[in-house]
């Protein structure tokens, strides 16, 4: 019986995946855990099968850098003792953290991809600009962190301007700020470079970011230490939830009040 073309990215994503998880087994070099790399396979074939190349393509961007940017001062953090655990090797917590939202908004449109609706092409379009603006503001939160604890000459409590030290809950910097923005948009860019949002959209994912990481700074420093349940993978859920949601409302405010399709 002849595989029916509607399977046809899932089984090749199963397949490059499986071939990208056995070379990351081998290497020494290792940026997932065990475990993270076999639900990072998962989160492979998903996004292959879901948003094929082009979504896998920015998801691949976002691992590869955020990877990058979590070894920058490596040495100068794990002295100050504010270095992501297991030098920066990823874990199932860290890969659901950060993708998550991403994956629903990818699962979504597949989904409704698949109905006859009027407005299927709308709603498709929105999901896929929010699964581009929830990596844009994980990248945007990596770069913001590691940046931040490596070179931030002055460090403030978000909510009151307080100086704290480098790696603090809520702490912000302007170095981190800055860094933060070129990651968003580094997703962004990269996204439009494979025609997944249309170039007006690059701006409103990097004011998402910049909102939804300024946000999650918040809740760092008046709730995450209160409750035990609130730990850094739901912050980050939550981080990348409000990313997606504001760029989305963005575009839909923009064309329900000025008439232009984005």
């Amino acid at each position: 019986m002849p595989i029916s073309e509607d399977w046809m990215p899932w089984i090749f994503g199963l397949g490059l995946n499986s071939l990208l998880a056995a070379i990351a087994w081998v290497v020494p070099k290792k940026l997932l855990t065990p475990a993270g790399l076999l639900h990072a396979w998962a989160l492979g074939v998903i996004t292959w099968g879901t948003l094929g190349w082009r979504g896998y393509g920015v998801m691949l961007v976002y691992f590869l850098v955020g990877s990058a940017v979590t070894r920058i001062g490596m040495e100068r953090k794990e002295a100050a003792g504010i270095a992501e655990q297991r030098s920066g090797a990823r874990g199932p917590e860290n890969v659901w953290g950060s993708a998550l939202t991403a994956t629903l908004c990818a699962l979504s449109a597949y989904a409704v991809g698949g109905t006859q609706s009027v407005n299927t092409w709308t709603v498709v379009s929105l999901l896929v600009l929010g699964y581009v603006a929830s990596l844009s503001t994980k990248l945007s939160d990596t770069c913001a962190s590691e940046v931040g604890k490596a070179y931030g000459q002055r460090t403030f409590l978000i909510t009151t301007f307080e100086p704290v030290s480098p790696g603090t809950e809520g702490a912000v910097s302007l170095e981190g700020t800055l860094a933060g923005l070129v990651g968003a948009a580094a997703i962004a860019l990269a996204a439009w470079a494979v025609h997944l949002i249309t170039p007006l959209e690059i701006p409103l994912c990097i004011v998402a970011a910049f909102v939804a990481t300024n946000l999650e700074s918040v809740i760092g420093a008046t709730l995450q230490d209160r409750y035990s349940w609130l730990t850094n993978e739901i912050v980050n859920i939550i981080n990348t939830l409000i990313g997606a949601v504001v760029a989305i409302a963005l575009v839909v405010g923009i064309q329900a009040w000025f008439g232009v399709r984005l």
